[in-house]
């Protein structure tokens, strides 16, 4: 059996973010590939006990240090690979991907997976941004092929003879008839607007808090997600929600996340950079109304021009909110066939094994 050496992720399960998320379905959709997992100590949570007959946990020290964790992480990775070879490096993003020489050098295939370009992320400082970018020109410049999850980031890279176009899944879902978890926060079933993510300044989170304080028709705005490393963005989400409409569950995952996306009046992904969203994939997937800004990674999905406002624009996002409460239009039917994720696992097993 072949085996990936996977880098570059916080781990699963049990741990929030878009490339924990993807990392999850992807290789728990490769059963006939072995995985080894390194994953960050720190960030274990009980949920994250949960074996998989082909994955194999490395559970590695690491610190909640923003801009340190990952180096340090993918270092003692690194070190681990090279006394444990595996047929292929798997790194995700391009933070991790500054190790792709050093992996080279060691006599290693590497294929990068590219989520998006973190140093568009506002809270990075400038020379984190310009390490960011050297990474970014390492990881492409080394790894023997590129999965980008964003077409439109794959045509700006260049890169083109090595690099393929792999879009992110869903999974069939089933609507939950349970209302628990959202009796227990007092959320009104089929009144809120959702919102799920990390509590940081790239979600754009603030333009929807401020959207719902000038909407009267908005009683309640759902928020489903935690702080990365500290409470600073939730506390200025908090002081901004002068209307008290908004309601923190923090990170929700399983059938707590079901009841959220069943009972929804609809989704809004008020982002201001993404790469691929998979919470737009499972909004759809639950038929809800779709709220997004105009950006690239939203436009992957081809919504209906309605659904779409002006990034960092309130004024812009209440005008399509407004719309869509004053004529409402029940569940919607999106076809999401490419978005299969057992075929994503075998176009993506393709790339690591291309012999």
């Amino acid at each position: 059996m072949k085996t990936i050496a996977v880098i570059g992720t916080r781990g699963f399960p049990g741990i929030q973010g878009g490339v924990e998320s993807h990392s999850y379905h992807l290789y728990t959709h490769m059963q006939d590939v072995s995985v080894r997992l390194y994953r960050r100590r720190a960030y274990l949570t009980e949920l994250s006990a949960q074996s998989f007959p082909n994955i194999e946990y490395i559970d590695l020290p690491s610190t909640r240090i923003k801009g340190f964790e990952a180096v340090w992480h993918t270092l003692l990775s690194v070190v681990h690979i090279a006394f444990h070879r595996p047929d292929v490096v798997h790194i995700h993003n391009i933070g991790p991907g500054m190790f792709a020489p050093l992996l080279r050098l060691l006599g290693l295939q590497v294929v990068l997976t590219y989520h998006s370009p973190n140093y568009e992320h506002s809270k990075w400082n400038a020379p984190a941004r310009w390490l960011l970018r050297q990474c970014e020109k390492l990881s492409l410049g080394f790894s023997n092929r590129i999965i980008f999850v964003n077409k439109y980031q794959m045509e700006k890279c260049g890169a083109l003879d090595k690099s393929v176009f792999i879009p992110n899944g869903i999974d069939a879902v089933t609507r939950s008839e349970s209302t628990t978890f959202l009796e227990k926060h007092g959320i009104s079933q089929g009144e809120y607007l959702l919102a799920v993510g990390r509590l940081t300044p790239e979600k754009g989170l603030e333009y929807l808090v401020e959207a719902a304080n000038r909407l009267p028709q908005v009683g309640q705005v759902v928020i489903a997600g935690a702080s990365d490393h500290d409470s600073a963005y939730r506390d200025m989400l908090e002081r901004l929600d002068t209307g008290k409409k908004v309601i923190f569950t923090g990170f929700t995952t399983g059938e707590n996340l079901r009841q959220l996306y069943s009972h929804a009046r609809a989704f809004v992904l008020p982002s201001v950079n993404e790469g691929f969203p998979m919470v737009l994939l499972e909004a759809m997937a639950y038929g809800l109304p779709i709220v997004c800004s105009d950006i690239p990674g939203t436009r992957q999905v081809e919504l209906p021009e309605q659904d779409y406002f002006m990034v960092k624009n309130v004024d812009s996002l209440c005008a399509v909110i407004t719309r869509l409460l004053d004529k409402p239009d029940g569940p919607r039917h999106y076809d999401l066939e490419k978005y299969d994720w057992n075929t994503i696992a075998a176009t993506t097993r393709q790339q690591l094994f291309p012999c």
